[in-house]
């Protein structure tokens, strides 16, 4: 689940396109229903891939009473390039927020062993990517704008709210899985199998309780379920696994020789930045352009939180930590920036949801006591918290909290060390489905699928359509890249294994 703060946070030519579609719409011609090559485009340029199909659905915004303003929901379909299964592989993105169809050309080298024998459907759910988006970014291209103050976040936000042509509270996540069922229908596909990637587990989750008859199997990595209460366990989450990468730090000795004490180094970094936030001219690392800013604490959480999504942003930190001691914040922001979904997240859907499905659950004095103590404290997802205040709520039943049962066959995947959802989660949702697997990769961040082994696993998952006879024996042989202990790089000498 990709939660982007202010401070930042993968990408045949036409002879071959027109005998790929010529092929398709030969062979789902006749007096079936319309497929995907009937009801689709070849894309063009600023649509998706060149080999793709493109095209949109318009559908009510309240599917309920079936009136008033409609929206069109994007689709990119991805078609397989050998000999097709009737079963697809729908992909539902993360944030909440992101959209998935712009993912499509990052998908496309991920999933290459599924696409083999599968089309990979892609739909931006309603309020991202090209479906009728609830955008409201800062302004990027400036220090003052990444460093945006909790009050100012607040107003900015208002005023999107206040410009949105929509009823912020009809973009959640079961009214978004009631569209996709329409699409599935749409584009004349009987079973799906379904990948969910953060946010993603979620709604896959939803679509199985409420349109379970038409899914063949699932795939969640990086679990986030409908009870998760965002942003309560956050914080504790984000320590467990920065003490994690910070303790193997100080196991490698010429990691903790070069970096002693480093994990007390940061809690008294962040106690610092608390008590006297520094000012202080620096570079914004897209632009160049040298510009005074002011650095708090809130401001480096976040940047370290972000680091902890990948292993090799991780094996950065004990050096970044090391300079930002010095008031030197440039790289760490470099950092933050250089994986920056923003151009992909759409903050108002995100909000959408968040204060729908889990603001409801979760009160100030719950924060504080799970957050009493911890090194992050209170400073993650605060401009979260005080923008549910005021964002517009959609209903949501009580039953949506309940654990979602079924027998679909499920592949769960989890990272040893994802600072956002952590093994627990998907352990907790693994229980609850008859025909499930969980395994965790060792080692690892915020989603199983940037792994071969990751890919290998999905890949053998949907072939048999059940986990039962899967060895994830690789995952447990994936290991840390070693800590950096200069600016050539990596410590050649070291490479931190598993346990």
């Amino acid at each position: 689940m990709r939660v982007v703060s202010n401070t930042g946070k993968p990408r045949l030519v036409a002879p071959i396109l027109s005998v790929l579609t010529l092929s398709l719409v030969t062979a789902c011609s006749g007096t079936g229903p319309p497929t995907a090559a009937d009801r689709l485009h070849p894309c063009v340029t600023d649509e998706g891939p060149n080999d793709a199909l493109c095209g949109s659905l318009r559908v009510y915004e309240n599917r309920q009473t079936r009136t008033g303003r409609q929206i069109s929901l994007n689709i990119v379909v991805l078609p397989a390039v050998g000999s097709a299964q009737a079963d697809p592989l729908f992909f539902l993105a993360g944030g909440p927020g992101q959209g998935a169809a712009q993912l499509a050309p990052q998908l496309r080298q991920v999933f290459r062993p599924i696409q083999k024998r599968r089309d990979i459907v892609l739909v931006d759910q309603r309020g991202t990517g090209k479906s009728h988006p609830l955008e409201c970014r800062s302004n990027q291209e400036s220090l003052r704008g990444l460093m945006e103050s909790e009050t100012s976040t607040a107003d900015r936000l208002r005023h999107c709210l206040d410009g949105y042509d929509a009823d912020v509270r009809l973009y959640t996540t079961p009214i978004a899985m009631d569209d996709l069922e329409q699409v599935r229908a749409w584009l004349g596909y009987q079973q799906v199998n379904l990948y969910g990637g953060s946010y993603g587990t979620r709604a896959a989750l939803v679509y199985l309780r409420q349109h379970g008859e038409h899914v063949r199997s699932m795939v969640l990595d990086g679990v986030a379920p409908t009870d998760m209460r965002l942003p309560l366990f956050v914080a504790r989450d984000a320590q467990h696994s920065l003490d994690s990468w910070l303790a193997r730090c100080e196991d490698d000795a010429r990691c903790a020789a070069k970096y002693p004490d480093i994990r007390a180094r940061v809690r008294a970094l962040l106690q610092r930045l608390d008590a006297a936030p520094v000012r202080l001219r620096m570079v914004h690392p897209r632009t160049g352009a040298s510009e005074e800013t002011r650095i708090d604490a809130r401001i480096v959480a976040s940047l370290l939180f972000g680091a902890l999504y990948s292993p090799v942003t991780a094996s950065l930190l004990p050096a970044l930590i090391d300079r930002a001691e010095h008031d030197d914040f440039e790289a760490l922001l470099a950092l933050g920036m250089a994986d920056d979904a923003t151009d992909n997240l759409s903050v108002g859907m995100q909000l959408s949801v968040l204060c729908s499905e889990d603001a409801p659950l979760v009160t100030r004095r719950d924060l504080e006591r799970e957050t009493a103590g911890n090194l992050f404290g209170g400073r993650l997802f605060a401009d979260q918290v005080t923008a549910c205040g005021f964002w517009p709520r959609g209903a949501i039943d009580a039953s949506y909290y309940q654990p979602v049962r079924s027998d679909v066959p499920a592949l769960v995947l989890s990272g040893e060390f994802d600072p956002i959802t952590p093994p627990v989660w998907g352990q907790e949702v693994a229980s609850q489905l008859s025909h499930a697997r969980h395994f965790t990769a060792s080692s690892s961040g915020h989603g199983v699928i940037g792994t071969p082994c990751g890919v290998r696993l999905i890949d053998e998952f949907l072939n048999a359509g059940n986990a039962d006879a899967l060895d994830g024996a690789c995952l447990k042989a994936v290991k840390a890249p070693p800590f950096f202990l200069s600016p050539a790089g990596p410590d050649p000498k070291g490479q931190v294994s598993a346990p």
